[in-house]
């Protein structure tokens, strides 16, 4: 099977050299492809649940073509070079979103970002790190759970840098992933968070700083 990846100017805050063609196997830059096409047949159910999709694309492919079709589109590839693939991403919504009739243009990022929940390679953890920057609230959060189920181990800064966003479902987000892969250095923002006004907040907190001082081996507190 060949791969072939179109290169043109990706979503917000990305560069890449305009129309650069490379094959499967050459080396990847995750933040500088913008399309992936891929020869495969549809889906047999586009209502099936995201895993079940993904793991159907991964069968016609490899783990690893499956993840950088996500990488691409996390790092702005145009779904309109990929309609084969960004229908085991979108399942239903493929259609509508690609003829311009439902959903605003950044859900192609949420989708890249969401089927690295279910396919990865470590070549995805570049473009994972700048999706945490990523001005759409959905964008990011989807990065913190990609970041926390894969251990990113060089989140903990992008995290911190959420754990105080306006959205409590994304400050919640942060703290979880804190308690993944957070350091010493980070413990003061999950302590933070242990006040925050919201309660889910607090309890992934609270569950985080319970996680950092076991891996961390730090002291723990008196009423801890």
């Amino acid at each position: 099977m060949r791969l072939r990846w179109r290169c043109q100017t990706p979503g917000p805050g990305r560069t890449t050299p305009a129309g650069s063609v490379r094959t499967r196997g050459e080396p990847a830059n995750p933040l500088a492809c913008a399309g992936v096409d891929l020869d495969v047949p549809p889906p047999r159910d586009l209502s099936a649940p995201p895993r079940t999709l993904m793991a159907e694309l991964a069968r016609h492919v490899d783990q690893a073509a499956a993840a950088q079709v996500c990488t691409d589109l996390l790092g702005g590839a145009d779904p309109h070079d990929s309609p084969g693939a960004l229908a085991y991403l979108a399942g239903r919504g493929t259609e509508k979103f690609l003829a311009g009739t439902w959903g605003p243009e950044y859900w192609s990022r949420v989708w890249g970002a969401r089927g690295l929940l279910y396919v990865w390679s470590s070549d995805a953890t570049p473009a994972v790190l700048a999706g945490l920057s990523d001005p759409e609230w959905q964008v990011t959060e989807m990065c913190l759970k990609v970041s926390a189920k894969r251990e990113v181990a060089t989140a903990g800064d992008g995290a911190v840098q959420l754990a105080d966003h306006e959205l409590a479902r994304v400050r919640a987000a942060a703290m979880r992933l804190l308690g993944k892969v957070g350091d010493t250095e980070h413990v003061a923002t999950v302590r933070v968070g242990l006040d925050d006004p919201d309660a889910d907040v607090r309890r992934h907190a609270d569950g985080a700083l319970l996680a950092m001082t076991e891996r961390l081996d730090l002291a723990r507190a008196p009423d801890q």
